[in-house]
């Protein structure tokens, strides 16, 4: 079973007392809200791809060439294959390393690739592949389904598919078995491919919830596409900038921040006690928190939207989509906080443990060596960085919500309109940061 606990920082481990980090954090936002009114009064972000720089023409040429490609999604398929061992035919204890795999490695190990390579499991992902090989064989372009896809579906099925996720992550019975796990990504694994007969490659881009959730945080990368496809070094607030409002954007990104935030209640020491003394099912009080927590999550920003628009003069209904985008450096922030020592220790016993996925003894990858080492850091250390990269995850949303109202907004009430929004991002950074470290 996966450890429960996945930050090991606390508030005794803060170098400074945590009510004077908490006011440095709110001070952080106040002052960098100031400073935008005051130094930021034109839009920079918007059609920001025209000024990237474009990387050197070798590395061009390579990620160019179909070998390039091909190897990758190789490389996905047969790291699927290698899981796919452990999954049906290795034994159901915890020296099998398919639910490190699933829950850390790659779950979690997707925030850290994606901030640096972009959206890379759309090249990884073995569904894709299956479904470029299945039409191959078919004669068939990949692209082109039954139907068309219907715009209106936008990223719901993503978000449907993230909720299941972090249901299963975060509540389901017997979450770490490999009975639960199998199940799960079999139901997945064929609505995905259902959605693709049916609607053609394209389905993966917003349907599928990995591929979503990868190409969020991939926005934030330092390399990125050229409206022409050219690869180009960027400043990650315009590869965020660049993400346009769709159907069920501002529920997908809420999903991750709401789910994140419960995953730190369920620690917390109040809900162990609520759902251990509670007559009920545990999965019942837990699946009725997640709800509850994404519920008001998703409230929150939804009536602060609907005031800015309201003081900052924006067409009606436009807000909330129009602003989503500056929420996924707060989540991505607090899923950094909050997943970096799961995937720096537990990371390290997964790998230790995918030596032999089959448990037979044998070392098939010469991994089953391998020490855990908490590579140098210290409680004190790991608490700073959570409180830092929340903090800059605030920060970041909060630039890129005042370059985006600055184009929603008149300019007479662009500054009155963002005052709403601060107050949904100082809600934020205390609620987060009081999760973060009430366990």
């Amino acid at each position: 079973m996966l450890p429960l606990a996945h930050g090991i920082g606390g508030r005794q481990d803060l170098p400074i007392p945590f009510p004077a980090a908490m006011a440095g954090a709110v001070l952080a936002l106040l002052v960098s809200f100031a400073a935008l009114g005051a130094l930021w009064t034109e839009p920079r972000l918007a059609g920001a791809l025209r000024y990237a720089r474009p990387v050197s023409a070798g590395v061009r040429s390579l990620v160019s060439l179909p070998a390039w490609r091909w190897s990758w999604r190789v490389a996905g398929l047969l790291a699927a294959a290698y899981f796919c061992l452990g999954l049906l035919f290795g034994p159901d204890r915890s020296a099998n390393p398919t639910a490190g795999v699933f829950y850390v490695l790659f779950w979690v190990g997707l925030i850290p690739l994606s901030l640096l390579f972009g959206p890379i499991w759309r090249t990884l992902n073995p569904l894709r592949t299956l479904h470029l090989l299945a039409c191959s064989a078919l004669g068939r372009d990949p692209r082109r389904g039954v139907r068309p896809l219907p715009d209106r579906l936008g990223y719901w099925p993503a978000a449907a598919g993230l909720l299941a996720f972090t249901w299963l992550e975060l509540v389901a019975p017997e979450r770490a078995t490999l009975p639960v796990i199998g199940a799960w990504l079999a139901v997945y694994c064929v609505a995905m491919l259902a959605g693709a007969a049916v609607f053609g490659s394209g389905w993966f881009d917003k349907g599928d919830a990995f591929e979503a959730y990868s190409g969020l945080i991939g926005r934030l990368a330092p390399v990125g596409r050229n409206a022409d496809g050219t690869l180009t070094w960027r400043n990650p607030l315009h590869g965020m900038a660049g993400l346009e409002p769709a159907p069920g954007l501002t529920t997908l990104v809420v999903l991750l921040l709401g789910s994140t935030m419960y995953d730190s209640l369920s620690n917390a020491p109040f809900w162990v006690r609520f759902v251990q003394e509670s007559p009920l099912p545990a999965p019942l009080p837990g699946t009725a928190g997640l709800i509850v927590v994404i519920g008001l999550v998703l409230a929150a920003y939804l009536g602060a939207t609907a005031l800015a628009g309201r003081w900052g003069g924006a067409a009606p209904g436009t807000t909330a989509g129009e602003l989503a985008h500056s929420i996924v450096p707060i989540a991505v922030g607090y899923l950094v906080a909050h997943y970096f020592t799961l995937l720096l220790l537990e990371g390290q016993r997964t790998i230790s443990l995918l030596s032999d996925p089959l448990v037979t003894g044998a070392d098939w990858l010469g991994t089953a060596g391998w020490k855990v080492s908490a590579a140098g850091t210290s409680p004190a250390a790991i608490a700073m960085l959570q409180v830092t990269v929340i903090v800059l995850g605030h920060v970041m949303g909060t630039v890129l919500a005042h370059d985006r109202a600055l184009t929603l907004f008149p300019r007479r009430t662009a500054v009155k309109g963002q005052v709403p929004l601060l107050v949904l991002m100082v809600a934020y950074t205390v609620t987060g940061l009081l999760l973060l470290f009430a366990a």
